[in-house]
């Protein structure tokens, strides 16, 4: 304890001596500071902007209001608020090294901070597997897309987890130990060097959230894969079937996968797949032996590994460097680099607008029509001659 005390004295910081102090040693000066500055600026711009098209298409567009979108919209309020708050109040503190808004500020920006990533990364759990059961329970699904009072309960189990989770540490945290570790020009959770609660927490702000995401995203490629496989099969037999038919001999098959479809087969993937919130269904039954199938398998299973990657790459290296530099009290790992890692946190803000509500044909065409208004107005002369 007298060693720990020693350290805090002479270097600012409660690890070994030889260290210097954390932002001390970040402050920048002439070409670098002002790349920064700019990269900074850009993404807090790309953030803010983004996010902001969500949340605005989802308030002039009535057709978005439906259960699944509300998650897109609790994902982009947290990222937006990222944008708008938590880095603009970091970058002077980045920049110059020192906090200077005072304990009570610091205390309200790790809160914020760490209560809108997590509520991130928990809306992101929470659209995978709505996602998940739009394609395993899909009859069901839809017929609670009107029941947005579901939605709203989800969404504010999120916000509420994602407090509890760091919330209460952030501010009792100095209350139980009896004192703060903090100096007094630094901005940091009293736990940043408790490897132990920092090993419990990302159990469930990270590994169990990816793990999640991954099984919902893998589990729905393999739903499609095995439905379109059960479509190739039941082609096949109808085409064995056309020459009986054609002498006049019953088809059963005929009644439900010719090409004057009445209804498809129970289970099909037609019927389990056209949901508004994963995309376009899949074609017509007497086309699914059309030839750019596999490329349509391809493109899903792309786009559903961008989304566990990116999720992966933004928040990997930030959990396990923090547990491992809390473990060694600082001594192994260099500051910048956790300086990176948690960046990429704030990357992956920017990148969700474009990897979620992006890529749903309803949200493009929400965004066509605030971009490019003139593009879906209807000419005045067009009017007239259909009144005539």
């Amino acid at each position: 304890m007298s060693e720990e005390h020693s350290d805090l004295n002479s270097t600012g910081y409660y690890f070994d001596s030889s260290s210097t102090r954390v932002q001390s040693s970040l402050v920048f000066s002439g070409p670098m500071f002002v790349l920064l500055m700019v990269m900074m600026v850009t993404l807090v711009v790309v953030i803010v902007l983004g996010n902001a098209l969500v949340i605005w298409a989802f308030k002039v567009d009535k057709s978005l209001r439906r259960q699944c979108n509300y998650y897109f919209l609790n994902l982009a309020i947290s990222d937006f608020l990222v944008g708008a708050f938590c880095i603009p109040v970091y970058i002077p503190y980045i920049l110059t090294g020192r906090w200077t808004l005072g304990r009570g500020l610091c205390k309200l920006w790790l809160v914020v901070d760490y209560l809108l990533c997590s509520a991130s990364v928990f809306s992101i759990v929470l659209i995978s597997y709505d996602r998940f059961l739009s394609v395993t329970r899909a009859v069901s699904y839809r017929a609670r897309q009107s029941m947005t009072h579901q939605a709203i309960i989800k969404m504010i189990a999120v916000w509420v987890l994602a407090f509890v989770l760091y919330g209460p540490a952030i501010i009792f945290w100095e209350l139980v130990v009896g004192k703060s570790r903090v100096p007094k020009e630094e901005c940091f959770a009293e736990f940043y060097y408790s490897w132990y609660f920092l090993l419990s927490a990302s159990m469930l702000e990270f590994f169990s959230p990816f793990i999640s995401v991954a099984f919902f995203n893998l589990s729905i490629y393999l739903s499609i894969r095995r439905r379109r496989q059960h479509h190739r099969e039941a082609q096949l037999q109808l085409q064995a079937n056309e020459p009986a038919s054609a002498h006049g001999e019953s088809n059963p098959l005929s009644q439900n996968w010719g090409f004057g479809i009445k209804r498809p087969l129970r289970g099909s993937f037609h019927s389990q797949t056209s949901s508004p919130c994963l995309g376009k269904p899949d074609p017509s039954p007497s086309r699914v032996a059309h030839p750019s199938r596999l490329s349509r398998d391809k493109k899903i299973a792309k786009s559903l590994a961008i989304i566990v990657c990116v999720f992966a790459i933004c928040w990997a290296p930030y959990t396990l460097l923090m547990i491992i530099r809390a473990a060694c009290r600082g001594r192994c790992i260099q500051h910048h680099w956790y300086e990176v890692t948690f960046w990429l946190l704030w990357l992956n803000s920017a990148i969700n607008p474009f990897l979620y509500p992006l890529c749903h044909s309803s949200f493009r065409r929400a965004f066509s029509k605030i971009l490019c208004p003139n593009r879906h107005t209807t000419p005045p002369s067009s009017v007239l001659r259909s009144g005539q």
